[in-house]
């Protein structure tokens, strides 16, 4: 494959946010050309402000980069057994956006959690939500996190080992999805 565009949507908006290293180490192990970090910084959806307005700028830009991209990576931490409400917003917001960005789309979902089971609840509810878009989700193997913050190095890069085995592992067949699309 000449070209990999990956974009990243983490689904927590904190700058040192383990789940924002998780894509971008997405990004490095899997080898993509580009990576494009997406921004979730968008309104709470408002059917009343979309009537109103039409749909902000910020969430048509993220409709774009979705569909522009040849993958997605999605790493969610857990809130109370799901994903964040940042999260759900954004797809929510997406959801209301003219075309299909997510159809057909190659998606790897990845999660890091302060707990031992690495927000496996969260990646759950996170294939439940993505059922309408009818996106190819890989089905595995699952990157689980647990303990985030002693699995990553100063730089931000992962540990060696099984996370990145699980990581290197899922990236190859989200890659594989990719050249299928083509």
């Amino acid at each position: 494959m000449a070209t990999f565009d990956l974009l990243g949507i983490s689904g927590s908006l904190r700058k040192g946010s383990f789940n924002r290293k998780l894509i971008r180490e997405a990004g490095r192990i899997g080898g993509a050309t580009s990576f494009i970090e997406a921004d979730l910084y968008l309104p709470l959806y408002d059917g009343d402000l979309e009537e109103a307005k039409g749909i902000p700028a910020s969430v048509q830009t993220l409709s774009d980069q979705i569909a522009n991209a040849d993958a997605v990576v999605i790493s969610t931490p857990e809130y109370n057994k799901g994903i964040s409400g940042v999260l759900k917003n954004a797809l929510d917001w997406v959801s209301r956006t003219e075309g299909t960005p997510w159809m057909d789309k190659p998606v790897a979902l990845m999660s890091a959690t302060a707990g031992r089971a690495g927000g496996e609840r969260a990646q759950f509810d996170l294939r439940l939500d993505m059922v309408p878009f009818r996106a190819r989700l890989i089905q595995g193997p699952e990157v689980l996190v647990g303990q985030c913050s002693a699995q990553f190095e100063e730089n931000g890069q992962l540990k060696e080992g099984s996370y990145t085995d699980f990581m290197g592992k899922l990236m190859g067949a989200l890659k594989a999805e990719v050249a299928l699309a083509r």
